[in-house]
């Protein structure tokens, strides 16, 4: 591992690449520590702190919205909305393209097509960062974080600054992204949106630092010597589990057929269709923990204001009812985890039936002259990779599931902050696998492809191997 690192810098051009995508990285992370004009900070960290507490639905949702702009809550700062916007755009022209026929034609296009989709993406990032930054511009006022020269129902310098700022800051954050697809390595975005979630990790073990007792007995509540165990061996597991996922495939042998020209026969060769466990990725994860926040929001808001009703009215009964759904609602409750398990089958299916297209694979298969051996190239081999691809998919969708409810259930049962549970499992642990996988995958590739042993390999003590020419 560490000759593999020193390999990287022997190489000028590997070397370059890694150093100006760690300086982007570095950029992105010194946006954070710009404040937004006209924010009260000091009123918005204790309005964050307050709001931490909230076990339900808005606590969770600041939680959840932290993890994807890699920011802090008690800090608003240019970079607020983070690359999210821009995520969010491509996430909906992905889905279009399988229902819009003007897209798909484009897509088939190849490059010049897929230019003009990823100009429509910029303009549609720009719009949700207009609504976004105007609904969280609004939020701040009415809870009174602003500056009082800003206050009031309607400051259009407030609004427009505002909108200004953050706008501009996550189209700045699609730019750094499109530079290190150009000049450095891996994806751009990705990497981005990694680093935000990481950023959080320090915070996390901070607070374990601060919060653990090694006199406390495993029978009690707290983080003893059981519990720091538990939550490290729970990282261990969880982080291979999510590996294994990750990397883990179906492979189909592929048959390819001969081709006589002259006394030569070509092709013949097998090979595999390699079909991914977890093909619909963390997308799944994503849909059905957005769609778990709103019931916990909308039950807690009912119990509270059902706690205002007198106890002498008729409906007396509301108050208990309503507290009974929001406590069942509640981040690592039975019911809580029970529906999200369901919602996470179901978008797993759903984003698998819309980007992986059974028909087109078995057309391609054929007109590349392959097929499956004991299989008809046509509807058959379709019909049959479908098939593959549901099982596949419900296994996929399983291990998704476990990894989901891990850090719901842990933080529930040991009543430690989400902040730290969500380290072991969940959308971000699921999204700083896959890219490290990814960027260990490039930086491979380009030391291999220079004669030298990377990560995966054992090669020669990571010295360059000789090519050997043929013996004379």
């Amino acid at each position: 591992m560490l000759q593999a690192l020193i390999n990287i810098f022997r190489i000028p051009d590997l070397r370059n690449r890694v150093l100006f995508t760690l300086s982007m990285l570095l950029i992105y992370r010194i946006g954070f520590w710009i404040p937004l004009p006209g924010v009260d900070q000091t009123r918005l960290k204790e309005f964050a702190d307050q709001a931490s507490q909230d076990s339900g639905g808005f606590g969770r949702f600041i939680e959840y919205a932290s993890i994807f702009t890699g920011g802090d809550f008690g800090r608003s700062t240019i970079f607020g909305l983070g690359i999210m916007p821009y995520i969010t755009a491509a996430i909906i022209f992905q889905l279009l393209q399988t229902a819009v026929p003007r897209l798909q034609e484009l897509k088939k296009e190849g490059a010049t097509g897929q230019q003009k989709i990823t100009e429509w993406t910029r303009y549609a990032t720009v719009g949700l960062c207009i609504i976004q930054s105007f609904m969280w511009l609004k939020y701040m006022q009415a809870n009174g974080l602003v500056q009082p020269m800003f206050s009031g129902q309607f400051n259009p310098l407030f609004l427009i600054s505002g909108m200004t700022a953050l706008t501009a800051g996550s189209m700045f954050l699609m730019w750094l992204g499109e530079q290190i697809d150009k000049y450095g390595i891996g994806n751009g975005v990705s990497l981005i949106l990694t680093a935000g979630i990481i950023s959080r990790m320090p915070n996390a073990i901070n607070w374990i630092a601060t919060n653990f007792d090694p006199s406390q007995q495993a029978d009690t509540r707290g983080l003893g010597v059981m519990g720091l165990l538990f939550l490290s061996a729970a990282f261990v597991f969880v982080v291979a589990g999510a590996i294994l996922i990750t990397v883990a495939q179906r492979r189909i042998p592929i048959q390819q057929a001969k081709h006589t020209r002259g006394r030569k026969v070509y092709g013949g060769q097998r090979h595999y269709l390699p079909l991914r466990v977890n093909h619909a990725g963390v997308m799944p994860i994503i849909f059905a923990s957005s769609l778990m926040i709103f019931p916990s929001a909308i039950f807690g808001w009912m119990s509270q204001q059902a706690s205002l009703t007198p106890t002498d009215s008729w409906w007396s009964w509301w108050p208990s009812v309503t507290g009974f759904l929001a406590n069942n609602v509640q981040i690592g409750a039975y019911p809580y985890v029970l529906c999200e398990i369901i919602l996470i089958y179901f978008f797993s299916y759903f984003w698998t039936t819309v980007v992986f297209s059974p028909e087109e694979m078995a057309k391609q298969l054929r007109d590349h002259g392959s097929f499956i051996p004991g299989l008809r190239p046509g509807p058959r081999t379709a019909e049959y990779l479908e098939t593959v691809m549901e099982r596949v998919t419900y296994v996929g969708a399983g291990f998704l599931a476990i990894i989901a409810v891990i850090p719901a259930i842990v933080a529930r049962q040991m009543q430690i902050p989400f902040l730290v549970a969500s380290f072991l499992g969940g959308t971000g642990l699921l999204i700083v696998v896959s890219v490290g996988l990814d960027l260990i995958q490039r930086i491979e590739a380009n030391l291999l492809m220079r004669n030298y042993s990377g990560f995966l390999s054992a090669g020669d003590r990571g010295r360059p191997q000789r090519i050997r020419g043929p013996r004379r």
